[in-house]
Formats: C-alpha cells, sequence, structure tokens
C-alpha cells in the first residue's frame, strides 16, 4: 500500500507546536539523535545478555568495494545487511543481485541519500518505495528495515515508517564514520569496534566506495577478533528478534 501523499497539513503542525520552540540547535539534536525519533520504533542496539552483534554496511552497492566484501564475508561465514540505495541498485543491478544471491540482508537506505530532515511526505514515500522496488528486483524476499542518510531524520521520515509499521535502524558502533575516523587504518579501525561493541551491538562500516580499502581490509579481522571474544554474528532482522531496544 502506497503512503497517501496528502499530509503537509500534519507536517507543518508538527513543526509549528513541536520543532520550533526548540530552536536550530535543538532541531538539528533531534534531527541527529541515535536513540530516539518522534515517532515510531528505533533501534540503535538490542538489549540482551547474549553475545550477538550486526554487522552492517552503508551505502552502494559500488563496484570498488561490493564483491570485495562479499568475498571476505563468504570466507568468514558470516550474514550482514547492506543498507543500499535505490539509485546505485539501479546503477549496478548485477551487485544487488550479488548481495542477494549470497544470503546477505538487503535495507533501505532511501533512493538520492539526501538528508531526510526538511522534506515532505510525498518526497519521503518515493525515497522509500522506489529503493524498495529495486531491493525486491534483486530477488531479495526478507524484510526490509530503514536506516536514514547520515543518521538523519525529522518528522516525516519517521511518520511515514510509523505509518507502515516499519522501524528506523541507527547503530551503536561507528568506527570508519566521521572526517577523522575514516582515516583511520584499518588495524585502528579493527581495535574502535573490538573496544565499541557490546551484547547486541549494531556495527556500521562503510567499505563499498574507492577510498574505503582500509575498512575493507578491516573486515576480517573484525570478524575474526569479535569471534574470540564470544559474538556471533546476525541480520538485523534477526537481531531485532532477540530483545528489546536500548
Amino acid at each position: 500500500m502506497r503512503f497517501p501523499r496528502s499530509r503537509p497539513l500534519i507536517v507543518v503542525t508538527l513543526i509549528v507546536v513541536v520543532l520550533l520552540p526548540l530552536g536550530a540547535v535543538g532541531v538539528m539534536s533531534l534531527a541527529s539523535a541515535r536513540g530516539y525519533q518522534l515517532f515510531g520504533g528505533l533501534t540503535n542496539r538490542v538489549r540482551t545478555t547474549e553475545k550477538v552483534v550486526a554487522l552492517t554496511f552503508d551505502d552502494g552497492p559500488h563496484p570498488a568495494g561490493t564483491r570485495a566484501l562479499l568475498d571476505s564475508l563468504k570466507r568468514k561465514d558470516v550474514r550482514a545487511t547492506f543498507y543500499v540505495t535505490g539509485r546505485e541498485l539501479s546503477e549496478h543491478p548485477d551487485l544487488g543481485k550479488a548481495i542477494a544471491d549470497a544470503g546477505h540482508e538487503l535495507g533501505n537506505h532511501s533512493y538520492h541519500h539526501e538528508r531526510m530532515v526538511f522534506v515532505t511526505p510525498a518526497f519521503v514515500a518515493d525515497e522509500v518505495e522506489r529503493t524498495d522496488d529495486r531491493i525486491r528486483a534483486t530477488g531479495y524476499q526478507g524484510e526490509i528495515t530503514f536506516r536514514p542518510p547520515n543518521g538523519k531524520k525529522l518528522v516525516a521520515l519517521p511518520h511515514y515508517l510509523s505509518e507502515h509499521h516499519r522501524k528506523t535502524i541507527m547503530w551503536d558502533v561507528e568506527p570508519d564514520s566521521g572526517e577523522q575516523a575514516s582515516k583511520r587504518s584499518a588495524d585502528e579501525i579493527v581495535r574502535a569496534t573490538l573496544d565499541q561493541t557490546r551484547p547486541g551491538s549494531i556495527i556500521l562500516l562503510h567499505g563499498m566506495y574507492p577510498g574505503r580499502d582500509r575498512t575493507r581490509a578491516a573486515v576480517e579481522p573484525i570478524v575474526d577478533g569479535l569471534r574470540e571474544r564470544g559474538y556471533r554474528f546476525v541480520t538485523v532482522s534477526e537481531l531485532l528478534t532477540l530483545g528489546p531496544d536500548d
């Protein structure tokens, strides 16, 4: 079922009643919050005593890194969750199919990877639904969870996801995010991941693009290091069944 496009009054009302009193700083803090949003469910970690973790990759698929990541995951017998964009799936349908054929989970990361903050309900619906269609075209049949581009969400996106009973998936471990972290060596990415991971963590990595060779080199050592500490790997949708949100 498609999302009704005639919701501008809801958005305007919420901006006036909720957002304007917060001021610019408060609004941006709300939009970037890892553990809170105005509507629906949000998960950045699952509370569990079981040593289980979800390994996730954002962006792409892209020829520079997709097959290398798939090879590493195959060698380590790990199923991961790939949050991909609809535009790049359209450009590289063979890579999207390769992810699905390898048994990994495909998640929705919007169509154009634009920040979904001051956007309309119609824009959100188009971004999500077009990408869902591209994901299904890969042959993937499982649950499609959603991760906001750059982790940004405010009114229209959480409202759409809530109306469609879909959770926003964030993360609690991000060893290669941000300007400084993106310059870390592979060893530094591994150490940061091992130090920050706890039971129920969702690990965010960016390994698709040409400049992300250090992240790609860190994947197998991350898997080895976490397994040595007793962790096992599941997809995001599997993780969500194991305990309440953090």
